[in-house]
């Protein structure tokens, strides 16, 4: 059974990793996919993700757009609602992490991962809001992380960054909830992914993976299987919630 059948979703950030992951899973179950990348460097892989979208037997499209930019995001989701008609869910998933010690860190570094990280999700959430709230339905999912709960050392910027999405994701919740729009994040654990290639061999794996429970890095469709239970209505019921997918890590 399809859960998402003609349904469209937005997923920013999507050329590679955990949104890559997500766009093809929400696809599978039916979804049409309208998602965003930024760089001219992901431009193939997003091109090729479209492909890919498409041969699931949706309808896909990839827009070059920098989610921390306003004026760009309002033009992205004007551009889908023009070639969509609709926006069901949006997944909130574009993201960076400039990792270094607080007396280290530039103010530059700072705004970069606020601007893309925190900045993105009131953004793109302000922005498909009238079209939910127009349809009376819609599911925003926003995805923070654990170190956004526990704090990491070296991570401050990042933290700060995906604590706020928490704080955002349930006041938006409480604001939407009578208008039947969910909103909810997700704070995976340590995911297998290229920004997060350094965690995998060494000292610094083998201390990460002692304090996991289940002994073991996530993977980037086990984001994907949690978010499609937040996009569906498998979670009708469900709204201001972080979930945490981390093997664990938060107990």
């Amino acid at each position: 059974m399809k859960l998402l059948e003609n349904k469209t979703s937005i997923v920013t950030g999507a050329a590679r990793g955990i949104g890559a992951a997500i766009a093809v899973k929400l696809a599978e179950h039916g979804s049409n996919i309208a998602f965003s990348y930024v760089s001219d460097s992901s431009a193939a892989k997003a091109a090729e993700l479209e492909n890919q979208l498409t041969a699931l037997g949706v309808k896909a499209k990839a827009y070059k757009s920098n989610a921390g930019d306003f004026a760009q995001c309002e033009t992205f989701v004007n551009e889908v609602m023009a070639d969509f008609g609709n926006i069901d869910v949006c997944v909130n998933n574009a993201g960076i992490s400039k990792d270094n010690l607080l007396l280290r860190m530039t103010a530059e570094q700072w705004d970069d991962v606020m601007n893309i990280n925190l900045k993105s999700v009131f953004n793109i959430t302000k922005l498909v809001t009238r079209p939910m709230m127009k349809a009376k339905a819609g599911s925003i999912i926003n995805m923070s992380s654990i170190i956004g709960i526990r704090g990491n050392a070296g991570q401050s910027s990042y933290a700060a960054s995906k604590a706020g999405i928490i704080g955002f994701t349930k006041s938006v919740a409480l604001e939407l909830g009578s208008r039947n729009i969910r909103c909810n994040a997700i704070a995976p654990g340590f995911i297998e992914t290229d920004m997060t290639h350094y965690l995998k061999d060494g000292d610094a794996a083998n201390d990460f993976l002692k304090k996991i429970p289940l002994g073991r890095f996530g993977k980037a469709d086990e984001i994907a299987n949690t978010t499609l239970f937040l996009a569906s209505d498998m979670s009708s019921y469900i709204t201001g919630q972080v979930l945490s997918a981390c093997g664990g890590l938060n107990i």
